[in-house]
């Protein structure tokens, strides 16, 4: 069985109420992938706004596999420290990984942040040296738009991610980038200017899918 962990931040978990990309790409794989497969991590809550706790299972349909590897306000610098013992515990076999935002925003410049990247690889191969990850860059958001001095962060950031996939990929152990979301809009794919929407989550999903689908012959194109 094919066992995928999504990785990643407030844009992965989602929040109450919400079906998340998560569920997205569930149904994408139900639909294009031949064989048997699940989502794992060691998480299955949302976030609750109320009590800003990821402590909510009031998904939008709870019928599919929730597990996950993702927290609000989580990023590279906190998953390069939980990653090792998940990959080892959920035997993962592939990744999809979305992180980055959050360390630009609070903690990290953009070289640090390419450093917890490495540490994150180095971690995950030390609990399984045959695990393979895709890894899609910062997407746009409401403050890369409204502040130009974070845009060329998150840009410079995308940058050094991409030459740090490229440097990392090993055989057996492949990391593939994904590319961002096509036609990606944060006024009609997201509810705030960063958490996406509904049409935001098969954005996302779309980007892994693809990914998947042309690189790995994983699944198939994507149909919303």
């Amino acid at each position: 069985m094919l066992r995928l962990m999504p990785v990643g931040d407030s844009m992965t978990i989602g929040s109450a109420g919400e079906h998340t990309w998560r569920y997205r790409m569930w149904q994408h794989l139900c639909a294009t992938y031949g064989g048997p497969f699940t989502l794992v991590g060691p998480r299955e809550a949302l976030h609750d706004k109320a009590t800003d706790t990821d402590t909510s299972y009031a998904y939008a349909d709870p019928g599919f596999p929730r597990s996950h590897l993702a927290g609000w306000g989580e990023g590279w610098l906190h998953m390069a420290d939980a990653i090792e013992d998940a990959v080892r515990t959920c035997r993962a076999d592939v990744l999809l990984v979305s992180l980055g935002l959050i360390d630009l925003g609070f903690y990290t410049d953009p070289e640090q942040t390419a450093d917890n990247v490495r540490r994150f690889v180095a971690a995950a191969r030390a609990a399984d040296p045959r695990v393979r990850m895709a890894i899609l860059p910062v997407i746009p958001n409401i403050r890369a738009e409204a502040d130009p001095a974070f845009a060329t962060q998150v840009a410079h950031f995308n940058e050094l991610l991409a030459k740090t996939i490229a440097d990392l990929d090993a055989p057996g152990s492949a990391l593939l980038p994904a590319s961002p979301p096509p036609s990606y809009d944060i006024h009609t794919d997201t509810y705030d200017g960063t958490h996406p929407n509904a049409r935001g989550e098969h954005r996302i999903a779309e980007a892994f899918a693809t990914a998947l689908h042309q690189a790995w012959d994983l699944g198939g194109p994507y149909t919303a």
